[in-house]
């Protein structure tokens, strides 16, 4: 399938939160995640308000259907993946991972040092996903300011400490 990546427009908000909520479909294979794709997604307004103030790139179809997202922002000297999503009729066809590699490219040609996020460190489609694509885990006493904030507002959000990890890709 043809993909495009492409950096996300104001008009795209609209049918992000969709995208969103399919791909939360994918947790209810873990009963201790299944309530994730219950959960709140970003509003379409939410969605407009970060594709003008973050980084946020979309993937294309030919038919110009929108297939997933990816929304980053920078934290000092890296980029920071704050969401990546891709609807349920996409997914394990690439998108992803040119999303991601769209953010890496990004901060390469800004010069910034890393690529950071947080996820679950268990789930196939989380670290095992991104190991795969470089990153690797942070040891707690390399965790930054911005991932130890993440992490306890994840904790608070009801994600479970213990299946939640920081990632990096350091940049050359």
């Amino acid at each position: 399938m043809t993909l495009t990546i492409r950096p996300a427009r104001a008009t795209d908000a609209s049918a992000l939160p969709a995208i969103e909520r399919s791909a939360a479909e994918l947790f209810r294979v873990d009963p201790a995640l299944a309530w994730l794709a219950d959960s709140d997604v970003a509003s379409a307004a939410q969605h407009r308000q970060a594709i003008e103030q973050a980084h946020v790139w979309v993937a294309e179809s030919a038919t110009a259907q929108l297939a997933g997202f990816i929304r980053a922002l920078d934290v000092g000297n890296q980029l920071h993946i704050e969401e990546l999503s891709v609807s349920q009729a996409f997914q394990g066809q690439g998108a992803g991972r040119r999303l991601v590699m769209a953010a890496i490219e990004h901060a390469r040609h800004r010069q910034m040092r890393a690529v950071t996020l947080t996820t679950f460190r268990d789930v196939p489609w989380n670290a095992p996903f991104y190991q795969r694509m470089g990153f690797v885990v942070a040891a707690p006493g390399e965790l930054e300011a911005h991932l130890i904030e993440a992490l306890q507002k994840e904790v608070e959000h009801g994600f479970a400490a213990e299946r939640r990890c920081a990632m990096h890709l350091i940049l050359p």
